[in-house]
């Protein structure tokens, strides 16, 4: 069941190619003459090995979200903040990430828009800055988000688990037997969003 309710979420748990999904529907968007904004997480690779994950703006932009620490027992000046074996870098993830979160409330007369969090997860959850900025885009009744949350285990996360039970969201358990097929489903339900919000 679709809601229309002023603020639309649409997010998909996370790790089995849901950043080749996000970044499919955003080709599909532009196409069809839809602004977007926003960013992607991107694995990093070295020699086949992951080192760590990115954050890349929907412009190209790209700097560090985390990497694995390297040298055990190695002192830092300032205080690190772990997700298992990576090291996050919150300081350039705040700020590739939060400038795009000062134009969502804006509505360009109409426009239709549609602003991308990939993702709502432990390692973006370290930012208060984030935290704020994502529950007053939710709040915000001009933008339409294509976001992704991780599949529920273990400690709940608190704004996960917000967005999640929000009646304006629409969760779509991507696994990789489905995750070709739902593109559609996912660009029908966001186009609806897009229709509603700009009858309002």
């Amino acid at each position: 069941m679709l809601d229309v309710s002023p603020t639309r979420v649409y997010c998909f748990p996370t790790g089995v190619g849901k950043t080749t999904l996000v970044q499919k529907a955003c080709e599909a968007l532009v196409s069809s003459g839809v602004g977007l904004e926003g960013f992607y997480t991107e694995e990093v690779r070295e020699g086949g090995r992951r080192v760590g994950f990115d954050v890349v703006t929907l412009t190209g932009e790209r700097g560090h979200l985390s990497r694995i620490r390297e040298g055990a027992g190695a002192s830092h000046a300032r205080r690190e903040y772990m997700v298992g074996q990576y090291v996050v870098d919150l300081p350039s993830f705040e700020n590739l990430a939060l400038p795009l979160f000062r134009h969502t409330g804006a509505a360009d007369g109409g426009s239709r828009k549609v602003f991308v969090i990939d993702e709502i997860g432990k390692m973006e959850l370290f930012s208060q800055s984030f935290i704020r900025a994502v529950r007053q885009t939710l709040e915000s009744s001009s933008c339409t988000i294509l976001g992704t949350i991780p599949v529920p285990k273990g400690k709940p996360l608190g704004l996960v688990e917000e967005v999640r039970s929000r009646r304006d969201v629409k969760v779509f358990n991507v696994s990789k037997e489905n995750r070709n097929t739902l593109l559609q489903d996912i660009l029908t339900t966001l186009q609806e969003c897009l229709k509603h919000g700009s009858q309002n």
